[in-house]
């Protein structure tokens, strides 16, 4: 075992997957001699070379066009978009067309390459590079969206990405690629122990990152990404309070494990959707709508949504944008004490 933070764990993952096959090629801007703009890629070109890991121009839709063509001709093909916000201009070629190739063909062209993208806010960005689009991908049938909370998941989903039959999105929370920033309790945990062999976590199967412990009254929170140790610091706090929370951390999105949300919301009768992305059409909004259609006859409170807000993500007020720890135990007090 050693202790990673994600972007180690995805640097390691990378090498594990060009090292084991020759046909597996990485692109995007700055990957190669630079290391990616997070580092995420260093030493890669060193290793395997010019031709195998692609510095490219700044062009997103030339990127996921080219990695579509190589897919499509046999080659694994690991496309890296710089920042999720930059995302859109390739959004015709990843909806319209790398989404639609396996039902269009018959099943006889699957183009089964991996986009990797960090997403979300928490590093002072601004509005052009703090962005949470996965809703806008988990729309479209023929697409994997997976997003890790932690090393030892980024590693394992991302490995399991790579050997997928279908397109597989991976969505890197950045904020909490090395840990805590700018003094706020966000990420803490996002370093540990790491096989050093590969392995996979399997595409569609929740995890339960925090338990019930029988104490006090129980409470189900369903969440990804950065947002799994926002909510494991309001679930902390809330244990004192005598709210006892289940947090599952969906770790894939599409397709995501409804047997682990509706075996929760039934345990519990409470719950709580917690994601820093808009809350007008956002993913917690889809897990709303779930828990509701199969948990309704155990429910004993309203769903309820801790979100970001519906304006574009501020710079100056970032942390106020982004739901912490507060704002999500507020949730839980409600959904607790409802009657």
């Amino acid at each position: 075992m050693a202790t990673m933070n994600i972007i180690q764990a995805v640097n390691d993952a990378l090498h594990h997957a060009m090292g084991e096959d020759d046909a597996t090629v990485l692109l995007g801007e700055d990957v190669g001699k630079f290391g990616g703009v997070f580092r995420a890629t260093v030493g890669l070109q060193d290793k395997f070379g010019e031709d195998r890991v692609i510095d490219t121009p700044l062009a997103e839709a030339g990127i996921i066009g080219t990695a579509i063509g190589m897919g499509l001709y046999g080659v694994k093909a690991i496309a890296e978009i710089q920042f999720a916000d930059f995302i859109f201009p390739a959004y015709d070629q990843i909806v319209n067309e790398l989404a639609k190739y396996r039902y269009r063909s018959g099943g006889e062209y699957p183009c089964p390459i991996v986009i990797r993208t960090p997403y979300g806010g928490g590093i002072r960005g601004g509005h052009y590079h703090s962005q949470s689009p996965e809703s806008l991908f988990c729309h479209h049938a023929g697409l994997v969206v997976v997003t890790p909370s932690n090393p030892y998941d980024a590693k394992g989903l991302l490995l399991s990405a790579i050997e997928s039959p279908d397109p597989v999105m991976v969505l890197e929370p950045k904020r909490i690629y090395r840990g805590p920033r700018h003094g706020k309790n966000w990420g803490t945990h996002a370093k540990g122990e790491v096989p050093e062999a590969p392995y996979k976590v399997p595409i569609g199967k929740a995890a339960i990152a925090r338990e019930l412990t029988g104490q006090g009254t129980p409470v189900t929170v369903i969440t990804y990404g950065a947002m799994v140790h926002t909510c494991e610091e309001a679930a902390a706090k809330a244990a004192e309070e005598g709210i006892d929370v289940e947090l599952v951390d969906l770790r894939s999105l599409l397709p995501y494990d409804l047997e682990a949300i509706v075996e929760s919301g039934r345990k519990t009768g409470r719950v709580v959707v917690a994601n820093e992305a808009p809350r007008m059409c956002g993913y917690a909004a889809e897990m709303v709508s779930v828990v509701t259609e199969h948990c309704f006859d155990w429910l004993e409170a309203p769903v309820q949504r801790v979100t970001g807000y519906d304006t574009p993500f501020p710079y100056t007020l970032e942390f106020a944008y982004l739901p912490d720890a507060g704002r999500v135990l507020n949730a839980l007090r409600t959904v607790a004490t409802y009657a």
